[in-house]
């Protein structure tokens, strides 16, 4: 049995660690986000188990998040709420001693994109492994380009322990969201946990440290007719904050509140070019996504005759019944 100190080095990949989070939020029976701090406790646990040691010889002496970030006006422009929920996020890991590294995400006509991302994670690895003298790497990814990373930490003497992740589920969009983890890192790793397996085992019913892991599930918000209560209708507004390049704008709609509009959901024969600002749309209110602050408006068209028909009140009929006739 070890009897000395094992350093443990945690690097997060942010965009996979973000896929897992939201599953176990939004797709997953437990409907919790994942604790930072009883993660890296369940990890000590686990490398004690099999090191052969007690967990309190096992201590995570540096953690690092790596991601992409699209810049604060790019972001305030499309869903001004992030930048305060990206900023929540960076005090939870600031909290728990996670060192972050951003790298700003490259924007194109084709869509945003995270380019280069796994190789700073893998130099950072690298270099802080040969300073540190770590006797575990923790890695939180499933990208397969970080193979020759796993490769030569085992050149230097230290183990790699791959936390993998399996797991498909559709969100409120009905887009099926599919998250894997590489098999060239599962099978060059020295240690590998299925995660969502342990998580979703029998056993892990009664393990407190396993349970340990998610935050405890938040109380549900008081409904609230404004939210949620014009999904399904049919509503009219006018267009704003249109941004042509990323095919993304927004109506302020007759209720008074913002709604989300996108190049896809557009009615056929309506091209987003063509919109202006305050011109007027009619559109169907969508369900919300728990994980954006506002509806999308779907169906989003021009306004026909026939609107403004079945908007016209009827005629009601004269309260002073018929008028009476002279004899």
């Amino acid at each position: 049995m070890a009897s000395e100190l094992i350093r443990i080095g945690i690097f997060y990949d942010g965009s996979f660690f973000d896929r897992v989070s939201r599953y176990y939020r939004y797709g997953h029976e437990r409907r919790a986000r994942i604790s930072i701090e009883g993660l890296h406790y369940f990890i000590r646990h686990k490398v004690a188990e099999l090191e052969g040691c007690q967990p309190e010889l096992c201590q995570v002496v540096d953690a690092h998040y790596f991601r992409g970030r699209l810049s604060a006006r790019t972001v305030h422009e499309s869903n001004p709420e992030q930048l305060y929920y990206e900023r929540v996020f960076d005090d939870v890991l600031m909290r728990a001693g996670v060192i972050t590294h951003y790298l700003p995400m490259m924007e194109s006509s084709s869509g945003d994109r995270e380019k280069g991302i796994d190789v700073w994670l893998a130099l950072e690895a690298f270099e802080l492994t040969l300073y540190k003298k770590f006797e575990v790497v923790v890695l939180i990814s499933g990208d397969g380009d970080l193979l020759p990373l796993v490769r030569k930490l085992g050149t230097l003497g230290t183990k790699v322990l791959l936390m993998a992740w399996d797991f498909t589920y559709t969100d409120s969009y009905g887009r099926r969201q599919v998250t894997t983890t590489a098999q060239s890192l599962i099978r060059e790793a020295h240690y590998v946990l299925q995660m969502d397996q342990i998580i979703d085992s029998r056993s892990a019913r009664s393990d407190p440290v396993v349970d340990g892991i998610f935050l405890a599930p938040a109380e549900p918000p008081a409904p609230r007719e404004v939210a949620d209560g014009p999904v399904g209708q049919t509503l009219r507004g006018r267009v704003k904050d249109l941004l042509p390049e990323k095919g993304i704008g927004f109506i302020t709609g007759e209720d008074g509140d913002d709604y989300f509009m996108h190049v896809t959901y557009l009615a056929p024969g309506v091209e987003f070019e063509s919109l202006e600002e305050g011109e007027e749309v009619v559109f169907e209110v969508g369900p919300r996504d728990p994980a954006y602050p506002r509806h999308p408006a779907k169906n989003v068209r021009r306004p026909t005759p026939e609107d403004t028909e079945e908007e016209s009140p009827a005629e009601e009929p004269s309260e002073e019944g018929p008028a009476e006739t002279e004899e």
